[in-house]
Protein backbone atom coordinates (compact mmCIF):
# COMPACT_ATOMS: atom_id res chain seq x y z
CA UNK A 1 0.00 0.00 0.00
CA UNK A 2 1.91 2.96 -1.05
CA UNK A 3 0.27 6.33 0.33
CA UNK A 4 -0.16 9.31 -1.80
CA UNK A 5 -0.37 11.44 1.64
CA UNK A 6 2.07 12.31 4.62
CA UNK A 7 1.73 9.97 7.66
CA UNK A 8 4.86 9.30 9.23
CA UNK A 9 3.87 6.21 10.96
CA UNK A 10 2.49 4.59 7.36
CA UNK A 11 5.93 5.32 6.62
CA UNK A 12 7.99 3.80 9.74
CA UNK A 13 5.76 0.95 8.72
CA UNK A 14 6.57 0.59 5.06
CA UNK A 15 10.45 0.78 6.22
CA UNK A 16 9.84 -1.92 8.99
CA UNK A 17 8.16 -4.06 6.29
CA UNK A 18 11.13 -3.07 3.90
CA UNK A 19 13.46 -4.97 6.49
CA UNK A 20 11.57 -8.07 6.30
CA UNK A 21 11.49 -8.45 3.07
CA UNK A 22 15.25 -7.58 3.02
CA UNK A 23 15.66 -10.84 5.09
CA UNK A 24 16.07 -9.47 8.67
CA UNK A 25 12.70 -10.38 9.75
CA UNK A 26 14.06 -10.14 13.44
CA UNK A 27 14.29 -6.31 12.69
CA UNK A 28 11.38 -6.21 11.21
CA UNK A 29 9.48 -7.59 14.05
CA UNK A 30 10.95 -5.26 16.58
CA UNK A 31 10.61 -2.41 14.19
CA UNK A 32 6.44 -3.05 13.69
CA UNK A 33 6.31 -3.88 18.08
CA UNK A 34 7.71 -0.67 18.67
CA UNK A 35 5.24 1.23 16.62
CA UNK A 36 2.71 -0.85 18.14
CA UNK A 37 3.59 -0.09 21.05
CA UNK A 38 3.39 3.68 20.03
CA UNK A 39 0.10 3.55 18.76
CA UNK A 40 -1.51 1.26 20.94
CA UNK A 41 -4.63 -0.98 20.85
CA UNK A 42 -7.16 1.59 20.24
CA UNK A 43 -4.74 3.50 17.78
CA UNK A 44 -5.74 4.65 14.26
CA UNK A 45 -7.69 1.71 12.34
CA UNK A 46 -5.69 2.14 9.39
CA UNK A 47 -2.10 1.85 11.17
CA UNK A 48 -3.38 -1.03 13.53
CA UNK A 49 -4.52 -3.13 10.36
CA UNK A 50 -1.59 -2.29 8.41
CA UNK A 51 1.18 -3.61 10.91
CA UNK A 52 -0.79 -6.49 12.26
CA UNK A 53 -1.21 -7.63 8.72
CA UNK A 54 2.24 -7.42 8.23
CA UNK A 55 3.48 -8.45 11.71
CA UNK A 56 1.34 -11.50 11.88
CA UNK A 57 3.17 -12.89 8.50
CA UNK A 58 6.94 -12.70 10.38
CA UNK A 59 5.52 -15.00 12.48
CA UNK A 60 6.07 -19.01 11.70
CA UNK A 61 3.92 -19.93 14.89
CA UNK A 62 0.50 -20.09 13.82
CA UNK A 63 -1.03 -18.81 17.29
CA UNK A 64 1.14 -15.97 17.10
CA UNK A 65 0.17 -14.76 13.87
CA UNK A 66 -3.14 -15.80 14.49
CA UNK A 67 -3.55 -13.27 17.09
CA UNK A 68 -1.75 -10.61 15.08
CA UNK A 69 -4.47 -11.61 11.99
CA UNK A 70 -7.04 -11.17 15.01
CA UNK A 71 -5.96 -7.37 15.60
CA UNK A 72 -5.86 -7.10 11.92
CA UNK A 73 -9.29 -7.65 11.18
CA UNK A 74 -10.27 -6.22 14.31
CA UNK A 75 -9.06 -2.94 12.89
CA UNK A 76 -10.13 -3.28 9.79
CA UNK A 77 -13.86 -3.43 11.51
CA UNK A 78 -13.25 0.25 12.29
CA UNK A 79 -11.51 1.27 9.66
CA UNK A 80 -13.77 4.06 7.65
CA UNK A 81 -13.38 4.68 3.43
CA UNK A 82 -12.85 8.01 4.85
CA UNK A 83 -9.88 7.02 6.64
CA UNK A 84 -8.29 5.07 4.48
CA UNK A 85 -9.09 7.21 1.48
CA UNK A 86 -7.16 10.40 3.20
CA UNK A 87 -4.49 7.86 2.55
CA UNK A 88 -4.40 6.53 -0.54
CA UNK A 89 -7.76 7.91 -2.54
CA UNK A 90 -9.10 4.74 -3.97
CA UNK A 91 -8.73 2.29 -1.45
CA UNK A 92 -12.23 0.68 -0.57
CA UNK A 93 -11.61 -1.26 3.00
CA UNK A 94 -13.88 -4.16 1.82
CA UNK A 95 -10.94 -4.85 -0.56
CA UNK A 96 -9.56 -5.71 2.57
CA UNK A 97 -11.61 -8.95 4.16
CA UNK A 98 -10.92 -11.20 1.45
CA UNK A 99 -7.23 -11.45 2.78
CA UNK A 100 -7.72 -11.02 6.07
CA UNK A 101 -9.74 -14.02 6.30
CA UNK A 102 -7.81 -16.44 4.11
CA UNK A 103 -4.91 -15.47 6.68
CA UNK A 104 -6.90 -16.32 9.54
CA UNK A 105 -8.61 -19.38 7.80
CA UNK A 106 -4.25 -20.40 7.37
CA UNK A 107 -3.70 -19.88 10.72
CA UNK A 108 -6.75 -21.76 12.40
CA UNK A 109 -6.07 -24.57 9.53
CA UNK A 110 -2.11 -25.31 10.62
CA UNK A 111 -3.41 -25.17 14.11
CA UNK A 112 -5.77 -27.91 13.51
CA UNK A 113 -9.19 -25.98 14.12
CA UNK A 114 -10.42 -27.43 10.89
CA UNK A 115 -13.75 -26.07 11.81
CA UNK A 116 -12.62 -22.24 12.55
CA UNK A 117 -10.73 -22.44 9.24
CA UNK A 118 -13.59 -23.18 7.01
CA UNK A 119 -15.33 -20.77 8.55
CA UNK A 120 -13.07 -18.38 7.40
CA UNK A 121 -12.54 -19.70 4.17
CA UNK A 122 -16.22 -19.16 3.61
CA UNK A 123 -16.18 -15.81 4.56
CA UNK A 124 -13.04 -14.88 2.44
CA UNK A 125 -15.22 -16.32 -0.71
CA UNK A 126 -18.37 -14.75 0.75
CA UNK A 127 -16.19 -11.09 0.31
CA UNK A 128 -13.94 -12.04 -2.67
CA UNK A 129 -16.01 -10.00 -5.07
CA UNK A 130 -14.88 -6.73 -3.57
CA UNK A 131 -11.51 -7.96 -5.43
CA UNK A 132 -10.90 -6.59 -8.63
CA UNK A 133 -9.22 -8.37 -11.53
CA UNK A 134 -5.62 -7.40 -10.56
CA UNK A 135 -2.44 -9.30 -10.20
CA UNK A 136 -3.38 -9.32 -6.34
CA UNK A 137 -7.11 -10.09 -6.75
CA UNK A 138 -5.52 -12.89 -8.58
CA UNK A 139 -2.76 -13.86 -5.64
CA UNK A 140 -5.66 -14.13 -2.98
CA UNK A 141 -8.08 -16.33 -5.35
CA UNK A 142 -5.42 -18.72 -5.76
CA UNK A 143 -4.61 -18.92 -2.15
CA UNK A 144 -8.08 -19.28 -0.93
CA UNK A 145 -8.23 -22.64 -3.20
CA UNK A 146 -5.06 -23.61 -1.52
CA UNK A 147 -5.85 -23.27 1.98
CA UNK A 148 -9.63 -25.07 1.47
CA UNK A 149 -7.74 -27.89 -0.47
CA UNK A 150 -5.31 -28.10 2.55
CA UNK A 151 -8.41 -27.59 4.95
CA UNK A 152 -10.42 -30.88 3.22
CA UNK A 153 -6.83 -32.48 3.11
CA UNK A 154 -6.39 -31.88 7.17
CA UNK A 155 -3.62 -30.70 6.53
CA UNK A 156 -1.49 -28.43 8.86
CA UNK A 157 1.57 -27.71 7.11
CA UNK A 158 2.67 -24.65 5.97
CA UNK A 159 1.78 -23.27 2.48
CA UNK A 160 5.09 -23.08 -0.07
CA UNK A 161 2.96 -20.11 -0.94
CA UNK A 162 2.50 -18.60 2.02
CA UNK A 163 3.76 -14.99 2.93
CA UNK A 164 6.14 -15.09 5.24
CA UNK A 165 7.39 -11.32 4.96
CA UNK A 166 10.78 -12.04 4.28
CA UNK A 167 10.25 -11.84 0.26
Amino acid sequence: MTGSTSDETMAAITRAVELGRAGSAAAARDALLAIWKSIGPQGDPLHRCTLAHYLADLYDDAAQALAWDIRALDAADSLSNDRAQRYSPGIDVRGFYPSLHLNLADNYRRLSSFEAAQREIDSARACSDTLGEDAYAAIVRQAVEEVAAAIRARSTERRASAPDGRS
